[in-house]
């Protein structure tokens, strides 16, 4: 293998391994930033030696292998971590050899758990819990993070290294939260998931439609997540409402790169993979026994999309008692415009127009631009051209994503012409 091959091939091992070795690491020193620094070091090992020496045979057990025994040596030289040292030395009794088979038959769900609940902690801002966990969970570097989120790499540095010190100072313990705790906090941790598959799926900045890096990356957490945590029915919801979605990446953009709205999109381009596994993870939701959360009644909704072989085949009537559902559970300005929409497809769209003139007023809407955006919609469909182009206008005027506003610009253009 040429060298730049094989950094590749280190590049794929570190993308893979690096969440679980930060993970161990962190359980052995009790810091998520030394547990990085620690990893870190067995990579750049591994960078020096794997070109000559060749790619070992087990690569994820020989990194495991190298940043444990640097985890240890820095606890020996660390006489305030005595006592901790002796405890991990009786625990893993290290041997001069590595002993890989023994690394690979470890459990590391329960560590992953730990990181990532770490990583998601609510002491920490919305941004640089998405950016720790990108780096730590994802193996993502600073430059791939900002180049994801259209922001500088300086921003993205500082929020990680400001993310790791408030963790530290607020000693954050390395734990699976008690059970008073689990629901906020898995809230937390599925919200960032969310966030990030979001951003992916309509990029609300920028001059691309998606991002596919982002939404791959929320759909992987997602599934490590959903194999360390099977009990959780709303984190089946979310990996279920992840894996229909991402099933219309191919179709949800044109040869040129512009948007195609859902109900003129080829379904033929669609997923049927990642279809059929969204319903699985949906059916094992649904079996929790419990009543579906805002995840999984948003899976249940675009199960219903889905499951249409045609856009006429659409049962609106189901997805709007979804919404209503999903209204009482999990009330918010955004799930009624949505509402709105499935109403107004059901109906009619003056049944759409009349609760959309309702949230006009809604300050948290007043920047948003897919609010002007459905209401124009509503009166094209109603023969209120004029007063449609105006709000196609407006929703132009405030998104930020150039792919989006060419779209806006272009059903405004078609309303004047008509």
């Amino acid at each position: 293998m040429t060298d730049s091959a094989i950094h590749r091939t280190i590049d794929a091992i570190w993308r893979i391994e690096s969440a679980k070795i930060i993970a161990c690491l962190a359980r052995m020193v009790r810091d998520v930033g030394l547990a990085e620094d620690l990893a870190q070091d067995a990579l750049l090992i591994a960078i020096e030696r794997w070109p000559s020496d060749g790619i070992p045979e087990k690569p994820g057990a020989w990194l495991m292998t190298t940043a444990k025994r640097r985890a240890l040596d820095l606890l020996r030289r660390n006489k305030l971590r005595e006592q901790k040292y002796e405890a991990i030395g009786r625990e893993m009794d290290m041997q001069q050899e590595a002993d890989f088979d023994a690394v690979l038959e470890e459990d590391f769900g329960d560590d992953l758990l730990r990181l990532i609940f770490t990583t998601c902690h609510p002491v920490l801002s919305t941004e640089a819990r998405v950016a720790l966990t990108l780096r730590l969970l994802g193996g993502l570097t600073t430059e791939e993070i900002a180049r994801a989120y259209l922001v500088a790499e300086a921003t993205v540095a500082q929020r990680i290294v400001r993310a790791k010190r408030t963790l530290a100072e607020a000693r954050v313990p390395f734990e699976v939260p008690p059970k008073a705790e689990m629901a906020a906090r898995l809230s937390s941790v599925l919200e960032v998931i969310y966030l990030m598959f979001n951003e992916g799926y309509s990029a609300s900045s920028g001059g691309s439609w998606i991002r596919p890096m982002l939404c791959e990356e929320a759909l992987r957490l997602g599934r490590i997540l959903a194999e360390i945590a099977p009990g959780e029915s709303e984190v089946h919801g979310l990996v279920a409402l992840m894996e229909i979605q991402a099933s219309r990446f191919k179709a949800r953009v044109n040869a040129s790169g512009e948007p195609v709205l859902l109900l003129d999109q080829n379904r033929a381009l669609w997923d049927h993979l990642l279809i059929r596994r969204g319903l699985a993870a949906l059916d094992r939701a649904q079996q929790a026994g419990r009543p579906l959360g805002p995840y999984a009644l948003q899976a249940a909704i675009a199960a219903c999309h889905a499951r249409a072989r045609t856009a006429a085949e659409t049962d609106w009537v189901r997805i709007s008692a979804l919404y209503d559902a999903l209204s009482q559970v999990a009330p918010s300005p955004i799930v009624e415009l949505n509402r709105a929409v499935a109403l107004s497809m059901a109906f009619g769209p003056a049944v759409g127009l009349e609760i959309i003139d309702g949230l006009m007023s809604e300050p948290s809407l007043q920047r948003y631009h897919l609010l002007p955006s459905v209401r124009g919609d509503f009166l094209m469909k109603l023969g209120r051209k004029p007063e449609a182009g105006l709000e196609f206008q407006r929703a132009a005027s405030l998104t930020q994503n150039v792919r989006e506003r060419e779209l806006l610009l272009k059903r405004a253009a078609e309303c004047a012409e008509e």
